[in-house]
């Protein structure tokens, strides 16, 4: 009984380290981490495309999270952008970072995909936008009606020809529209990184490795001499 208590203590207080080193301290360094400046607040409408990426699964099969290091290096070859940092994820509540990629990482689709109409089609019938597509279709996002019954302030989704019959017309329900803002807001080009900051990670990396220079942020030009003296005199 005596070592059945020292086992399970044991295992607690493993636990209890392991919570701590990987859960709690990782928070707390992190939890006030500010937005880049570049970073917009989410519209009300993205906010609401956000709801329903979650309500859909879409994180089931998207990352938003691209790499370069490891096994993340082709994320940058692929053109999905630098690696994505704390600050980048200011304004989501929870960060939507996926485990598994049976699509593409989404962290920069508005960059690479900035067509509305792209995305309603895409969403409407993946296949034929990218043949062999194993994404599902969302039809209940749209109505399918006769064509010239819609209202003049729907929105009408431009597809390749042959995804409907002739006499159709679809139209885009507002949470596909919702939900196509959400997917146009995901660009994070700005730089993260100052050059002091890139050189101290390029030290960190094994030899011949080099910080993405998309997260690098230009360095700022000096002022010139005595300018900021003048500047400082003249405030209030």
């Amino acid at each position: 009984m005596e070592n059945e208590l020292k086992l399970v203590s044991g295992a607690m207080v493993t636990l209890s380290l392991a919570t701590a080193a990987m859960i709690i301290v990782p928070f707390l360094q992190l939890k006030d981490e500010p937005a880049p400046p570049a970073l917009k607040p989410y519209t009300s409408q993205e906010l609401r495309g956000r709801t329903v990426y979650m309500a859909n699964g879409c994180i089931a099969c998207h990352t938003q999270q691209p790499s370069t290091t490891g096994a993340g290096v082709a994320d940058a070859r692929r053109g999905w952008g630098r690696a994505s940092v704390a600050g980048d994820y200011h304004y989501d509540a929870p960060p939507l970072l996926g485990t598994m990629r049976t699509g593409p990482d989404l962290f920069n689709i508005g960059v690479r995909q900035p067509s509305g109409d792209w995305h309603l089609g895409h969403l409407f019938q993946p296949r034929a936008y990218v043949p062999g597509s194993i994404m599902p279709s969302y039809r209940f996002l749209f109505e399918v009606k006769d064509e010239g019954s819609q209202a003049k302030t729907e929105r009408l989704v431009v597809l390749p020809p042959g995804t409907v019959p002739l006499s159709k017309v679809v139209v885009a329900t507002p949470d596909a529209l919702d939900l196509v803002a959400y997917l146009q807001s995901l660009k994070h080009e700005y730089s993260v990184l100052t050059p002091a900051q890139a050189d101290l990670v390029t030290r960190m990396l094994p030899a011949g490795r080099k910080v993405d220079p998309h997260a690098v942020a230009a360095p700022t030009p000096e002022a010139p001499a005595g300018k900021n003296d003048a500047a400082a005199r003249t405030k209030p």
